[in-house]
């Protein structure tokens, strides 16, 4: 018992939340920082989207060795040494859109460190978490995404305004090392007494299943060990798991797009500064840290008051979450003032987030003993949108800022938003004909 006599396993979820929270204003912060820095550089937006899109190269190739590491090392040292690796780098690598070579390096080692963040916290959660609190938990520690993007939204630009985009390295660095700190001294391994259920529920051991668990009878009472291989076969060829990495792919790509281009959005599409725009501009993502613990919340009380069954309950939200997305990017290019792009792009990711409690959580239902695995797998579809999305969409407003002689008209941005519109309604289907709440890996 620690903190104001908190359970352990709630100690874990509130720093894994806020593990995510400081992620994110880094991501969100690199993204202002370097439109500002590039901007005044006169770099042109399809370079622009090559950067931007840098980071996700990294993250992409970390993604499941993160999730292997989880399984084979334990979560919490992982999820410490991403969190050294990448506060370093943003600490020591200068902010110069001109020295394009080591910008790229630094934004591949933020990206590789960072990829290991959420297979670890995926693990951690299987660990600690009781399945019955599992939505929640999940739903709380990923909101701290959209409440570190919404805070950097609101403070970073003020921030880049008056002490210059390097600055914005700095307290992030700073914010990297004081969490991990506090992961060091306060994240420990779940004792097996703590749970004894664990067995039954696959969760609370001091690691997941490894190359050297569990333990079998001999005939002449003794033990021998017994490998427990990870099921690389059943996990890449499963419809559930794939249900999971379409959901994950659209998800991200969605968001990915939209919190690197909202900014060049206002201020070039809608011609708003960032700055006189005051606390709207967080809105979008403040939305999404309401609407992810209200999608736990909701999924939890679903499935302990049996309202509905866990796959039922995953497909309900998952698909009302997609769709009414799906409505809101494809509307969000007809709005030309700051507050209906405001609502557009908060209802779009509000509801996305929501989607979260069913896609997301999803990984822990059907495979508990190797979420980390699953998670990698799922989130190394997630960063391919990252990489695919940032990068067209450079791309095409490039191609749009010739054709319509600017980024000012509704055109150059159309299919910049109906892009993640349409996945969003492909997306929701997949999840309903393939997905499951069941167990599905032992």
């Amino acid at each position: 018992m620690t903190w104001m006599n908190l359970p352990n396993r709630y100690l874990i979820v509130i720093l894994t939340f806020v593990s995510t929270c400081v992620c994110y204003i880094e991501r969100v912060g690199f993204s202002i920082a370097y439109t500002v820095a590039a901007d005044a550089a006169g770099i042109n937006q399809s370079s622009k989207g090559t950067i931007l899109s840098t980071f996700y190269y990294g993250y992409a190739c970390s993604q499941v060795p993160g999730g292997w590491a989880a399984q084979k090392i334990g979560g919490r040292k992982v999820l410490l040494l991403s969190f050294v690796l990448w506060s370093l780098t943003c600490f020591l690598v200068p902010l110069d859109p001109n020295r394009v070579t080591i910008l790229v390096v630094a934004r591949l080692l933020v990206g590789v460190a960072q990829g290991f963040i959420f297979p670890s916290i995926h693990t951690v959660l299987a660990q600690w978490v009781p399945p019955h609190e599992r939505s929640r938990s999940v739903s709380l520690t990923t909101s701290g995404m959209y409440l570190g993007a919404a805070m950097g939204m609101l403070f970073l630009p003020s921030l880049v305004k008056l002490k210059g985009p390097e600055s914005v390295f700095l307290a992030e660095a700073a914010l990297g090392v004081l969490w991990s700190v506090l992961w060091f001294k306060c994240a420990t391994d779940p004792p097996r007494s703590e749970h004894p259920k664990a067995a039954a529920a696959g969760f609370g051991e001091s690691l997941l299943p490894t190359d050297a668990s569990p333990r079998t009878k001999m005939e002449n009472g003794g033990s021998t060990v017994k490998a427990t291989k990870i099921p690389w076969k059943k996990i890449l060829i499963s419809r559930p798991v794939w249900a999971i990495v379409v959901n994950n792919f659209t998800f991200h790509y969605a968001l990915y797009v939209l919190m690197n281009w909202l900014p060049t959005y206002f201020e070039q599409g809608l011609q708003l500064s960032l700055q006189e725009m005051g606390s709207s501009k967080m809105m979008p993502y403040l939305n999404m840290f309401f609407f992810s613990n209200i999608g736990g919340i909701v999924a939890d009380y679903l499935i302990t008051k049996r309202v509905m069954s866990v796959t039922k309950t995953r497909k309900f939200l998952n698909t009302v979450g997609f769709i009414v997305a799906s409505i809101s990017l494809l509307a969000l290019p007809i709005f030309r003032t700051s507050g209906g792009a405001i609502l557009c792009s908060s209802v779009a990711l509000g509801f996305l987030a929501l989607g979260r409690a069913g896609f997301a959580v999803n990984h822990m239902d059907i495979a508990p003993r190797y979420a980390g695995i699953v998670m990698g797998v799922s989130n190394t579809a997630g960063t391919l949108a990252g990489i695919i999305g940032v990068d067209m969409t450079g791309r095409l407003l490039e191609a749009a800022k010739i054709e319509y002689s600017g980024l000012s008209s509704p055109e150059s941005w159309r299919a910049v938003f109906f892009i993640p519109g349409w996945l969003c309604t492909f997306s929701s289907f997949i999840f309903l004909v393939f997905s499951t709440g069941e167990r599905i890996f032992d």
